[in-house]
């Protein structure tokens, strides 16, 4: 299947444009390999998919259906192509189905063409991190990489790059490896950084999102490889069925076999049988004690791939981060301010408030995923000097946990609630003292107020910079 002749003079529906340039590049491979017409459905409107509408501008057998999805659009065509982020539960693709319609996702497409290995890296916190961290590693060793579902980046898109390619690292949701099933593919390699509840709002149970994230070994073949964490009793369970080589990494404790490990700021490996100490956690530039964790499954997949151990600290030692991930935008007044946006789930921003000793201002809040944010008001409480949060309905559950545990003379005390990025910096900035940390770890989604969590970052950004 998807070989070149099967595209011909087809019909296929691409099920959700969005706005974050994979359904662009979904577009443009399918008019690439003669498709005869793609027809794009999105319940958007033209102007709030003007960017992605502008990238499409030079194709001409495009048919768009806005505002609105039509059933024959699901009924009357060769494929629907759907959009990440939809379920497979939504009335158009049961309806496709049920008229043997075949549904697929860019991921699944991708893996079925692509002839490169592939490294896979999945998890609820970490991945982009992880992700980005082994390909800076394999590319410092002068390996040839395609980087795949990072970020904003398309999928589809960039398949002919993976011809001259020696790896590619493809950082993988679990809404992404659901898709997997369909072709029984997994990657050479698989990294399964932890499991925490997210994107509840999309599944009905916590088993049936780590079914989806199990994908990303399922398939594999008795010579591919897991790399998995220790420290999650989750992932230890998850991956018992993994059908490959299984190789560890804990932030805990010396595991059994290959793999690597730390034990106090040192930083262990073991290869065929020999340990030794790689490098020590005070030389790398990433913050933040959860970052221990993304730097020993980098290393631990950079070791199974074959990389010497010296080229791996070198590695490790030029990382500088990513973007929108505990992002240090820098001075102004001897305040420091970081940029988390990307923190979207409580955890993820729990652990951004346990990165620092100085005083924390926290602009937090956003939308819901059907999340708890009982801990999360615990953690406020006690480890930061002052909240901002930012207006939905993530904050309004926010602000009930935090009442709940206030002492009885301070449950009436104003918590702020604002509108705009701009805003929240702005009293932020004014309630900061030299020495503090402003930080925005929202531990919730941006929809509403933003486009999507980049977004929010970007106008973060462009707020500290306007101080």
């Amino acid at each position: 299947m998807f070989e070149e002749s099967f595209w011909k003079n087809k019909r296929v529906t691409v099920f959700g444009l969005g706005v974050n340039m994979g359904g662009v590049g979904t577009v443009q491979f399918l008019i690439e390999k003669g498709v005869k017409e793609v027809i794009v459905t999105d319940m958007k409107s033209r102007d709030e998919l003007q960017t992605s509408l502008e990238k499409l501008k030079p194709y001409k057998n495009i048919t768009y259906v806005l505002g609105q999805h039509r059933p024959e659009d699901f009924t009357h065509v060769d494929m629907v192509v759907k959009n990440p982020v939809i379920p497979w539960t939504n009335e158009y693709i049961v309806l496709a189905k049920k008229h043997h319609i075949p549904v697929e996702m860019d991921a699944s497409i991708f893996f079925a063409l692509c002839k490169t290995p592939i490294i896979g890296v999945t998890g609820s916190k970490g991945k982009t991190t992880t992700s980005t961290l082994i390909a800076h590693i394999l590319e410092q060793a002068g390996k040839k990489v395609v980087r795949v579902g990072i970020e904003q980046t398309g999928v589809l898109s960039l398949l002919t790059d993976t011809l001259l390619a020696d790896i590619v690292v493809f950082e993988l949701s679990s809404w992404r490896l659901s898709a997997l099933q369909n072709i029984q593919k997994s990657p050479h390699i698989a990294v399964l950084t932890n499991i925490f509840p997210d994107h509840q709002n999309y599944y009905k149970t916590m088993s049936a999102y780590k079914e989806d994230k199990e994908n990303i070994f399922l398939f594999q073949k008795k010579n591919d490889i897991t790399i998995a964490s220790f420290d999650d009793r989750d992932v230890r369970e998850m991956v018992q069925d993994a059908p490959g080589i299984l190789v560890w990494f804990s932030t805990k404790q010396n595991i059994e076999g290959d793999g690597a490990w730390s034990d106090g700021d040192a930083l262990w490996i073991r290869k065929q049988g020999k340990s030794e100490i790689l490098l020590s956690f005070n030389e790398v530039l990433l913050l933040g004690e959860h970052n221990r964790s993304n730097i020993l499954a980098g290393v631990t997949t950079a070791l199974a791939y074959g990389l010497a151990p010296q080229v791996i600290k070198q590695g490790v030692l030029s990382f500088k981060g990513v973007k929108h991930r505990l992002q240090c935008l820098g001075e102004k007044k001897g305040v420091l301010y970081y940029n988390d946006t990307t923190a979207t789930i409580p955890e993820a921003a729990i652990l951004a408030l346990h990165s620092f000793s100085q005083p924390v201002i926290l602009i937090a809040g956003g939308s819901d995923k059907n999340m708890h944010f009982e801990h999360f008001a615990e953690e406020i409480l006690v480890h930061t000097k002052g909240l901002i949060l930012l207006q939905g309905n993530a904050t309004e559950k926010i602000v009930t946990a935090l009442r709940e545990r206030l002492p009885d003379k301070e449950k009436k005390r104003p918590i702020i609630v604002v509108g705009t990025i701009a805003k929240a910096v702005e009293i932020a900035s004014r309630c900061a003292t030299s020495g503090d940390i402003i930080l925005l770890s929202p531990g919730a989604t941006s929809f509403g107020l933003f486009a999507n969590e980049f977004d929010r970052g970007e106008q973060f950004i462009q707020a500290v910079e306007a101080l």
